[in-house]
């Protein structure tokens, strides 16, 4: 996959919208510069996960953006998703490639560079790596630090991207990290005004893409 897929990474959180206005939050967001979607659902059944999968794969094929299904490869394939994102507690990176095959999108987790390195070799296309702040969405997770997530990018060479709390207001702690992205949950899902918070990040996220290329070369 390109890195500049990387660069505005939205993960879904359905917990507080109904299903019309979870779709359009996930609309305006894609019209306004998410690059990379994923679909993640921890409490819902697996006849209700697909046909959520199916209604938000419809938006993402519009707007060309690639859509990857949070740890379920069942749904995955089910809706012909371009991909799935695993994390630690997951299938193995190597499983999740052995069964969508070389085609498709495999993500992982990874919290250290033993983490990035071992999915790196089992055919992982991107990495994840985080929280760098405490979230809503996992509030057990271990913070990592940003010297951590630098020293995870430049262990591989696959795109890494920062995930974790991620808002406007904080991610000038960012800068200078050779990240390839930023992912968010809330600063979107949460936000009264997708559309211009996906625009606002976009944008933050090219500027610390690029100073991060440019400290790192």
């Amino acid at each position: 996959m390109n890195q500049s897929d990387c660069l505005l990474y939205l993960v879904t959180n359905s917990d507080h919208l109904a299903r019309e206005p979870f779709l359009r939050v996930i609309e305006e967001a894609l019209q306004n510069g998410v690059t990379l979607l994923q679909l993640r659902e921890k409490d819902k059944d697996g006849r209700e996960f697909y046909e959520e999968a199916l209604a938000v794969k419809e938006l993402s094929k519009r707007y060309h953006v690639p859509l990857l299904i949070d740890d379920r490869i069942d749904v995955a394939l089910a809706v012909d998703a371009d991909g799935v994102h695993v994390g630690q507690s997951d299938l193995p990176v190597s499983v999740a490639r052995k069964l969508l095959g070389p085609g498709k999108i495999v993500g992982a987790t990874a919290k250290t560079v033993a983490q990035a390195l071992e999915a790196q070799e089992q055919g992982a296309d991107y990495l994840g790596t985080g929280a760098i702040f405490p979230t809503q969405t996992k509030a057990a997770a271990i913070p990592t630090s940003v010297g951590t997530l630098s020293e995870v990018c430049r262990a591989v060479h696959i795109p890494v991207v920062a995930i974790g709390g991620l808002k406007q207001d904080n991610l000038s702690v960012l800068e200078g990290c050779p990240i390839s992205g930023i992912a968010v949950v809330s600063a979107i899902m949460s936000s009264a005004t997708p559309g211009i918070a996906a625009r606002e990040l976009a944008a933050m996220a090219k500027k610390l893409v690029e100073l991060g290329r440019a400290k790192n070369a």
